[in-house]
C-alpha cells in the first residue's frame, strides 16, 4: 500500500520539524497530565473520562484565538462580479473587474465594529485565487485587474496560449511592465490588516470547481439542461453551471480524477521559480509527500500562504465535496494538510483541525446555551476533518456533556472551541438587492455567540466597487459603539481584583461560593463570567445571586461558562453585594472574570 502523507522534512528554516499537537497518553489509573488532545483508553471508567475532560486545555494558539472574540470574514471574489453565492469554476478571469479595491477602507469599517482579526476568502469553491499563485492560471494574474487599463503585453497572450499545458503560465507574467501594483489582493489585505493592528486569517476552499475535469462538466451541463427542459428547479450550484454552460472549467482538471499517488516535493518548483535559491540554501523548508494531483496542488497553495503571507493566525477550510452525489469526489488528505500547516506555523488554529476551532453548527449566529470547548471525538482529530468526528455531527444539540463523554464510541478528547459564522447580509457575497442587519441585530448576535462561549465570525462582503457599502459601515460602527459603551467600564470594579481585572490567569477558586462586595451599590443589567481556561473548562452549573433588601435573590442560572458567559437581565438591578455559586463542576473551577455592565443604546 502506498503511504500518503508527510514523510520527510529535507530542510527547515530554524529548528526541527514540529509534529502535530501530541496526544497525551498515560497508564490506566495514573496521573492525568493536562493536554490539548488526549486519548481515551478502554480501561478508563466514566469518572476518569470526566476527569480527563477537565484536564483538556487550549494550546498556545487557541488561547490567543479565544481572546479575539470577534473576527470579520471577507467574502470577495469571482462571485462578487457574477452576483452569485456559488460559482461554477468556468467563469472567465476577465469577469473579475473591480475598478479599485480599497482594503484600507475595509479595515477602518471592520475595526469600528471592534473586530480584532480579519479573514479573507483567498479561494472560494469556484477556484478563483486572489493572489498570484504558481499552481493555476485561474487567478488574479490572468484577470484584467492585474494590469493597468489599456496596457497590452505579448507575454500575456503567450500565457493564454500555454495555459492548458502549464498551470504557471500566467504567474510567469506577473512582473509585466503594465502590472497593477495593487493586483495581489491577499497581499493588500494582509498589509492593511496588520497596519490596522489586526490579526489575519485566510480561507482556502478544498472544493474547487475550476479543477473539475472538462468531461465531467460537459456531462453535468447535459444533465442540468435535461432538468431545465423538464421544468425542474435547480440548486444554486446547478444554476451556476447552467449559466456557464458555454464555457468550461478554467483549471487543469485535477479534482476527483483518481490520479496516481506519487512521491512529490512541496513546494513543487515551476519554471523560473523565484524560490529556487532560497530552497537550495535551506532558507525555506522542503517536504516530501505521497499524493495525487489535487492534494499536491492544495498542499502547494498552503505552502505559498504560510511562507509568503504569514503569520496566519487562523486557516479556514471546510470539508465541502459538493459533486459527490453526481459521480465525482476528491479524497482530501486532511492528515497531511494538518501536518504541513502545523510544521509551517505551529500556533495557527485550523478550522476543523486538531486542537483548532470548530463550526458551531449553524450559520445563524447562534451558539448553544451549553457550549463546551473540551469535546469527545470518535477518532483521532489529527486524521480527519473534525466535523466528522463529533458525536452526532457538528450540528448536534449536545457535543460535550457527561452523557456524551460516556459514549462507548469516544476515542479522544480535544480542546475545540466554537466559532459562530454569520453574515451581516442574507448572502455571503455582496448582492445589491440585499440589506445588512442593523446594529441592534448585531448586538443580539454578539450576545448569542460571544456571550455563550463562542467566537463570532461576522461576514462583511465588499461590493463590486471594491468598498464596504455605507449601510454596512454604519451598522458596524453602531454595533461597535454599543458594545464599547456597554463594556467600557466594569461596574464590579472594587470587588476582588483577581476576577475584576482584565487578566485571564488571575482567578479565584470556586470550591465555595465567591462573595463579591462592592464599594457601593451599582445598577446593572448584564453579568459576565469567565473561567481561567488555562486550567480547563469545568463549570457545569452555576448561579449568580445578589443581596437585595436583605435577602439573596438569584439573578442568573447558567450551565457552562467557559471563556465567556454573558447574561442579560430582563430589567436593571441595583446591588452592592453578589455571589457566584457553582452547583456542578468537573473539577475545581477558577473564575477569572466577573463583570457587571449597564446596556448602552
Amino acid at each position: 500500500m502506498t503511504f500518503r502523507g508527510l514523510v520527510l522534512a529535507v530542510a527547515v528554516v530554524s529548528g526541527t520539524l514540529v509534529a502535530l499537537p501530541a496526544v497525551a497518553a498515560e497508564s490506566c489509573g495514573g496521573p492525568i497530565k493536562p493536554a490539548s488532545i488526549m486519548a481515551v483508553n478502554a480501561c478508563d471508567s466514566p469518572d476518569r473520562v470526566v476527569a480527563k475532560a477537565a484536564a483538556v486545555i487550549p494550546r498556545k494558539g487557541q488561547l490567543a484565538w479565544q481572546q479575539r472574540p470577534v473576527t470579520a470574514f471577507t467574502h470577495f471574489g469571482m462571485n462578487t462580479f457574477t452576483d452569485r453565492e456559488w460559482g461554477s469554476g468556468a467563469e472567465r478571469e476577465a469577469t473579475f473587474t473591480p475598478p479599485s479595491v480599497d482594503t484600507a477602507q475595509w479595515m477602518r469599517s471592520l475595526k469600528a465594529a471592534g473586530v480584532t482579526q480579519v479573514m479573507l476568502t483567498a479561494k472560494h469553491h469556484d477556484g478563483f485565487v486572489l493572489y498570484p499563485t504558481r499552481y493555476t492560471n485561474h487567478s488574479v494574474v490572468a484577470s484584467r485587474w492585474w494590469v493597468t487599463p489599456g496596457c497590452a503585453d505579448p507575454a500575456r497572450e503567450a500565457a493564454e496560449a500555454a495555459r492548458g499545458q502549464d498551470p504557471s503560465a500566467y504567474w510567469q507574467t506577473r512582473n509585466t511592465s503594465c502590472v497593477n501594483p495593487r493586483g495581489d489582493i491577499l497581499r493588500d489585505y494582509v498589509d492593511s490588516a496588520r497596519a490596522a493592528g489586526l490579526k489575519v486569517g485566510v480561507y482556502l476552499s478544498p472544493a474547487d470547481g475550476a479543477e473539475l475535469p472538462k468531461t465531467f462538466f460537459a456531462d453535468e451541463v447535459r444533465r442540468i439542461e435535461a432538468k431545465v427542459a423538464a421544468g425542474q428547479p435547480l440548486s444554486i450550484e446547478e444554476q451556476a453551471t447552467y449559466e456557464d454552460r458555454a464555457s468550461a472549467p478554467q483549471g487543469q482538471g485535477r479534482y476527483g480524477t483518481n490520479s496516481p499517488v506519487t512521491r512529490r516535493t512541496i513546494p513543487t518548483l515551476v519554471p523560473h521559480d523565484d524560490r529556487t535559491a532560497a530552497l537550495a540554501r535551506g532558507q525555506l523548508p522542503k517536504f516530501t509527500v505521497d499524493e495525487d494531483d489535487y492534494n499536491a496542488y492544495y498542499l502547494n497553495q498552503i505552502y505559498e500562504l504560510f511562507t509568503q503571507y504569514g503569520p496566519i493566525d487562523e486557516l479556514w477550510l471546510d470539508g465541502a465535496n459538493p459533486w459527490r452525489d453526481h459521480g465525482i469526489s476528491e479524497t482530501y488528505d486532511f492528515t497531511t494538510w494538518f501536518e504541513l500547516i502545523h510544521a509551517l506555523s505551529p500556533d495557527t488554529v485550523t478550522f476543523a483541525g486538531p486542537a483548532g476551532v470548530r463550526w458551531v453548527g449553524n450559520e445563524a449566529g447562534q451558539a448553544r446555551e451549553t457550549e463546551w470547548s473540551a469535546l469527545p471525538t470518535t477518532g483521532d482529530p489529527r486524521t480527519a476533518h473534525n466535523e466528522e468526528l463529533f458525536l452526532g455531527g457538528a450540528t448536534a444539540a449536545d457535543l460535550g456533556s457527561r452523557q456524551k463523554l460516556a459514549d462507548p464510541s469516544v476515542r479522544y478528547l480535544q480542546w475545540a472551541p466554537a466559532e459562530s459564522d454569520v453574515s451581516i447580509r442574507p448572502g455571503w457575497f455582496f448582492h445589491p438587492s440585499e440589506q445588512p442587519k442593523s446594529a441592534a441585530q448585531l448586538v443580539e448576535t454578539y450576545r448569542r455567540t460571544v456571550g455563550r462561549n463562542s467566537s463570532l465570525l461576522l461576514n462583511v462582503p465588499p461590493g463590486p466597487d471594491g468598498r464596504i457599502a455605507p449601510a454596512d459601515t454604519a451598522a458596524l460602527a453602531g454595533f461597535g459603539q454599543s458594545i464599547a459603551r456597554t463594556e467600557g467600564r466594569n461596574l464590579a470594579e472594587g470587588g476582588p481584583a483577581a476576577v475584576t481585572d482584565s487578566s485571564l490567569t488571575t482567578a479565584k477558586p470556586l470550591d465555595r461560593p465567591l462573595d463579591i462586595r462592592l464599594p457601593r451599590p451599582v445598577t446593572f443589567d448584564q453579568i459576565r463570567l469567565g473561567e481561567d481556561i488555562t486550567r480547563g473548562q469545568h463549570v457545569e452549573g452555576a448561579l449568580v445571586q445578589a443581596e437585595i433588601g436583605g435577602t439573596w435573590q438569584t439573578l442568573a442560572t447558567v450551565t457552562t461558562i467557559g471563556y465567556t458567559r454573558l447574561v442579560t437581565l430582563p430589567a436593571p438591578v441595583t446591588a452592592g453585594r453578589l455571589r457566584v455559586v457553582v452547583t456542578q463542576s468537573r473539577a475545581t473551577p477558577y473564575l477569572a472574570t466577573f463583570a457587571l455592565y449597564r446596556t448602552a443604546a
